[in-house]
């Protein structure tokens, strides 16, 4: 009998699932609600500033594979829990270092726990959860997330407005409820077994292919997302520290909801024609988003934009059915690493061309959304080892 069973129900592998995905968000959302906001009148950041800072974040994904190398020493869950802790102590330092300099080391610290954070649990969640209830849980998971960084945005919102708190004092706050919530994941869950040894070498392997190239396409198109739609809202429209929270209030009350029905959809779907609605939709907001002029509109389409974040649970979910177990842990890594190639270059050149006309920058989101769009289309209906692309033939065939 696996020693899972012998835990209390609330001493589950899938509990410890839900609380590091509680955890997380109170930092990422205090980080991304006030950086924008921080940056321009903390340290008096221009877009070129901001882009080489928001590369500067995606080093540490770049180099997520050397999760490879630190699972030879740590295990896989003692590291998730290690690195949540970083992720809350980079964002309480942040407010504390309003430079330059300064925000690039908390940027770095807070940036190593969050992506090495990322890459353990993607691979914990494909090899704790079964292939059926996978979507459904990692719905679940995201609707969580959503709720914390609701609760987290909560906080920054009236600290704000009805106390008057500096952005110093709120960000402690939000990076010290994820450290605190990582020494619970510590000290009240043991540690549960392997189910397959994982493999602890780097690799690529051929029939991944497709897999990769989705992994590649979202790095770079997230990249638009993340760095200039939220920036677009500071420096064009205006936006308030508070108002920028509003807005991902409104992301995270929709994602509470919808994530979950997402998880149920591509169940039902299948990962081709969830992947198929997600890049459609993306290029009509990257390219609407390239004319828009009134910040109603502006912040309608960031909400929209936010919500086919969810919809990346079928590029997981397909990686899930066409692996093998023991391939889980190291493509995680690997894959973060290829996510982030375009993830590192993209903020800083794209900051230059943001100086020229944000126009180009959008146009260019909604060209790798085109991209993205094709590839999706090599999906199978039935994804399974031996048949990883519509172009492949199952062996038995």
């Amino acid at each position: 009998m696996d020693a899972q069973d012998h835990q209390p129900r609330w001493r589950k592998p899938t509990v410890l699932l839900f609380v590091m995905a509680a955890a997380m968000p109170f930092s990422m959302g205090t980080w991304m609600a006030l950086i924008n906001n921080f940056s321009i009148e903390y340290a008096q950041f221009d877009g070129s500033d901001m882009g080489i800072l928001q590369s500067v974040r995606e080093v540490p994904g770049f180099l997520s594979f050397a999760v490879i190398f630190l699972l030879l020493i740590i295990k896989e869950q003692t590291l998730a829990v290690v690195a949540l802790a970083l992720l809350g102590l980079g964002t309480a330092l942040t407010g504390l270092l309003p430079s330059f300099m300064g925000l690039c080391f908390t940027t770095v610290l807070m940036s190593v726990g969050f992506h090495y954070f990322e890459t353990v649990n993607q691979s914990l969640q494909l090899q704790w959860l079964t292939k059926e209830e996978a979507p459904k849980i990692m719905g679940k998971l995201i609707a969580m997330g959503s709720a914390c960084a609701l609760t987290a945005y909560g906080i920054v919102y009236i600290g704000l407005e009805y106390f008057g708190l500096s952005m110093v004092w709120i960000y402690l706050v939000g990076g010290g409820i994820t450290f605190l919530l990582a020494m619970v994941a510590w000290g009240f869950f043991p540690h549960f077994p392997e189910k397959v040894e994982q493999r602890k070498k780097l690799f690529l392997k051929q029939r991944y292919w497709l897999y990769y190239a989705l992994v590649f396409m979202s790095g770079a198109r997230r990249q638009i997302f993340v760095v200039f739609a939220g920036f677009l809202m500071v420096e064009k429209f205006g936006f308030s520290a508070a108002e920028i929270t509003l807005m991902f209030l409104a992301n995270m009350a929709i994602n509470i909801v919808l994530a979950p029905l997402i998880g149920k959809l591509i169940a039902h779907w299948g990962e081709r024609r969830a992947l198929t609605f997600e890049y459609i939709g993306l290029i009509g907001v990257f390219s609407a988003y390239a004319l828009v002029d009134s910040a109603l509109w502006g912040a309608t389409l960031y909400i929209i934009d936010h919500l086919f974040f969810a919809m990346a649970i079928a590029i997981k979910t397909y990686f899930q059915k066409i692996a093998s177990p023991e391939d889980i842990a190291p493509t995680a890594g690997v894959s973060f690493t290829i996510n982030h190639i375009a993830a590192v270059i993209i903020p800083a050149s794209f900051g230059l061309l943001w100086l020229i006309s944000p126009s180009i920058v959008f146009y260019a989101g909604a060209t790798m959304a085109g991209i993205s769009l094709i590839l999706a289309q090599l999906v199978p209906d039935s994804p399974v080892d031996g048949a990883e692309t519509r172009i492949t033939q199952p062996a038995s065939a």
